[in-house]
């Protein structure tokens, strides 16, 4: 089967793109508005985006049900230039589900996931403080890309919980990181290795 992506709607579209593209890690995104309110937001369009110096992107899209709207997200980067980017293990998992809703611009996510705020050391931005890993980024860019924006930060401070880092390296098995698939989640429970771990 061919698909031609110009012949699909923006939603069937949509959903080839995430059943496609996974598994996908979740940035599991904190920010600060001018204002001082918290804000938390989970986006599986995620990666590294530079090894030196490190950076990392996450791809914004509209809010659901409205094509102009921006996330308060993206608001708050454009604004404050820093955001910080919490991995998800699978014990926040309803937490994180929580902070996925639509709340006002005033409500503090923190507070309506039940979580903490934790101070970071060079960004205003608060980590969540039940997260294994942490990293604080400061903004590089934002590109505009189609109806979407990729923010591109330049990570100043990895956040990791002692049991987790061994020799250097973050102990895959016990962080339990979730992961997208399509519309359902994952996490990691099957790990093997490859003669080559280059790319």
């Amino acid at each position: 089967m061919i698909i031609d992506p110009s012949d699909l709607d923006q939603q069937s579209l949509y959903k080839l793109l995430i059943g496609s593209v996974v598994p996908r890690p979740i940035a599991w995104t904190s920010t600060v508005s001018q204002e001082g309110v918290r804000n938390l937001a989970p986006f599986s369009f995620f990666t590294v985006a530079s090894r030196q110096p490190p950076m990392l992107c996450i791809s914004l899209g509209p809010q659901q049900g409205n094509d102009s709207s921006t996330k308060d997200t993206l608001s708050n980067i454009e604004k404050t230039g820093e955001f910080v980017i919490n991995i998800v293990s699978l014990p926040l998992s309803n937490m994180m589900y929580e902070s996925s809703k639509s709340h006002p611009p005033e409500a503090d996510e923190f507070e309506k996931a039940g979580l903490t705020p934790a101070s970071c050391e060079v960004v205003g931005a608060p980590r969540v403080e039940e997260a294994s890993v942490s990293m604080e980024c400061l903004l590089d860019r934002i590109l505009a890309l189609g109806t979407d924006h990729l923010a591109i930060g330049r990570m100043v401070r990895f956040h990791v919980r002692d049991e987790l880092y061994e020799e250097g390296r973050i102990n895959i098995v016990k962080l339990q990181p979730l992961g997208r698939l399509a519309g359902s989640y994952t996490k990691v429970e099957t790990i093997f290795e490859l003669p080559t771990d280059d790319f």
